[in-house]
């Protein structure tokens, strides 16, 4: 039988990391943890799971995934994030196709987010994501923010079954994400150059709200849909003001 190592990494997770860590069970043979110094109780839940516990400084989201699948016995791996777990359906389709994985092959899994107070079947959904893959073959691309594993040249095949996403407890923890990412993603969109003028904070978020609100049938979410929707929009607006605003505090810089 293939034998499959659950990677994970974490950061003061300690209400969300068991939940994690008891879905995985049934499905892998090893589980690692690559932990950025966290303060509360999460590795000492984590050591009732795993002995495969390293301490790194949070590099990046793609850099931090890459070490703790560096450090994976086996070559085939499973990421989850901590507020992830895998679904019953999910864990059975990995069983069945277990020994049968294609080494140029990456496996893709649909996430379903839980958001505040109920399931979000559309306007997030199906959200598929690839977290199954030969380590030998491929990795986490270096990216800051919405970090992907590469799929270039590699076929990709969707398993039955979600991820169970659970995301934000509350709106103030939302917004709390969107202060802190809207930053990080700003520096990656100035650092791969992209071009920003003074419409693109309109232009891009309302595209996203009109994606997730009208195209992906948000509405159907009820006030969650449109909160998500709303928030998703204001998330977008923020990030592409934040690069114009540096953008031309840096031609001002030049100039003067």
């Amino acid at each position: 039988m293939v034998k499959i190592s659950a990677c994970i990494i974490s950061f003061n997770e300690e209400k969300k990391i068991e939940d994690c860590l008891k879905s995985l069970l049934p499905v892998v043979d090893e589980i690692i943890i690559v932990d950025s110094h966290s303060t509360d109780r999460t590795t000492e839940i984590a050591k009732k799971y795993t002995d495969k516990i390293f301490t790194h400084n949070f590099q990046g989201y793609g850099k931090q995934k890459n070490l703790a699948i560096d450090k994976a016995t086996n070559n085939w791996v499973i990421c989850l994030d901590c507020d992830e777990r895998l679904s019953s359906d999910l864990q059975a389709s990995i069983k069945i196709i277990r020994n049968e994985l294609n080494d140029n092959s990456v496996y893709s899994m649909a996430r379903k987010t839980f958001y505040i107070y109920r399931w979000l079947n559309h306007c997030w959904y199906p959200d598929r994501k690839t977290r199954l893959f030969n380590k030998l073959k491929t990795q986490w691309l270096d990216n800051d923010v919405h970090e992907s594993v590469d799929t270039a040249n590699l076929q990709t095949i969707a398993l039955h079954g979600d991820i169970l996403h659970y995301s934000f407890d509350s709106i103030s923890d939302h917004l709390k994400t969107i202060d802190k990412f809207t930053q990080i993603g700003a520096n990656d969109l100035l650092k791969k150059g992209r071009p920003i003028s003074v419409f693109s904070p309109l232009t891009h978020a309302s595209w996203t709200f009109f994606k997730l609100y009208i195209l992906n049938r948000g509405f159907l979410d009820g006030f969650a849909g449109l909160t998500v929707s709303v928030l998703s929009y204001m998330h977008v607006f923020i990030k592409y003001s934040r690069a114009y605003i540096s953008q031309k505090s840096q031609r001002s810089d030049s100039i003067s």
